[in-house]
């Protein structure tokens, strides 16, 4: 059976909801949660985007059985990967076994603050990919210097390691991505029910390695009520193209999310009914998914959890 998943979404909810949400996440029976990392939201009004190294600590210290990963993080502009590889060590620390660390090739829209070029996708895998063999070298304990294409790292060695490292997932959206995914990491993201991108990363070494499907859906009293929020609140899945990778600015996203029609979102699971949850899961595992994330848009995070613990998890469990 697929492992289901509860996203904490930092662009939408305070650091304070976000601890809140995954010891409800926890106590509701999910078997992980994955959070984003971001430094700004996609829209000024979803509001928010608290440092996620900080609420981990944070959730850590609240939670017991919950595992918890970020999803993702990129280790590229923004971060240099020695400090990721320091702040996964002592994360992963706190949550003694139960976290993961998920790292992706970024967006525009948090790594441009530095004031440094934006890469093409192409060189942004390949600075992924550097990154993500000194963040391994690092965790290995020893003394590291290197002198990359991309990085530098001067006689660093991490001090405080977990006796459980954290496994490295890797997001992919395109045939290379999963490629690099199968080699170097030790699972996927995705987010879309492929199934020839879960082969490509299979073939190129994933294996039987995890991988984690991220979903969409709207819980709300009505149909109609939750297509409304899914709207305001979160149009992106609509968003055509490599804008969600390209854009700058929150505004730029809503001035993109002024082409979605109604119709664009029609296929996100929304509204009271436990069937269209159900179906979109296993569409996911039918791909080929083992872990399935779902991102419940909007405030009513607390009637969401309510709804999979009464209707969605029993029904899942009983197929």
């Amino acid at each position: 059976m697929v492992v289901l998943g509860f996203k904490l979404c930092s662009e939408e909810r305070t650091a304070s909801e976000l601890v809140h949400d995954a010891v409800r996440a926890e106590e509701a029976g999910f078997g992980f949660a994955a959070i984003s990392d971001h430094f700004h939201p996609w829209l000024d009004t979803q509001g928010e985007s608290s440092f996620v190294w900080a609420v981990l600590g944070a959730i850590a210290a609240r939670t017991e059985r919950l595992r918890v990963g970020t999803a993702v993080t990129c280790p590229i502009q923004r971060f240099h990967p020695a400090l990721v590889a320091q702040a996964a060590a002592t994360v992963a620390e706190l949550f003694a076994g139960r976290f993961f660390l998920g790292l992706g090739s970024g967006e525009n829209l948090n790594e441009h603050i530095v004031g440094e070029r934006w890469p093409s996708a192409e060189q942004r895998r390949e600075m992924l990919l550097e990154a993500v063999s000194i963040i391994r070298e690092l965790f290995g304990g020893d003394l590291v210097s290197r002198e990359g294409r991309f990085f530098t790292v001067d006689r660093a060695r991490l001090y405080s390691l977990p006796d459980e490292l954290p496994p490295i997932y890797l997001a992919a959206a395109g045939r290379e991505a999963a490629v690099a995914a199968g080699e170097e990491g030790d699972g996927m993201f995705g987010t879309a029910p492929d199934p020839e991108l879960l082969e490509t990363f299979a073939s190129n070494g994933g294996g039987d390695k995890p991988r984690v499907g991220e979903l969409t859906v709207c819980f709300a009293e009505s149909r109609e009520a939750a297509a409304d929020t899914v709207r305001s609140a979160w149009p992106l899945p609509a968003i055509p193209g490599e804008l969600s990778s390209e854009l700058p600015l929150p505004r730029h996203f809503e001035q993109a999310a002024q082409m979605v029609r109604p119709g664009d979102l029609s296929e996100i699971p929304m509204g009271p009914d436990a069937e269209p949850y159900l179906e979109a899961i296993a569409k996911y595992e039918r791909a080929g998914y083992d872990h399935v994330t779902v991102h419940q848009v909007g405030r009513d995070q607390d009637g969401f959890l309510a709804f999979a613990v009464r209707s969605l998890i029993p029904q899942l469990r009983a197929a």
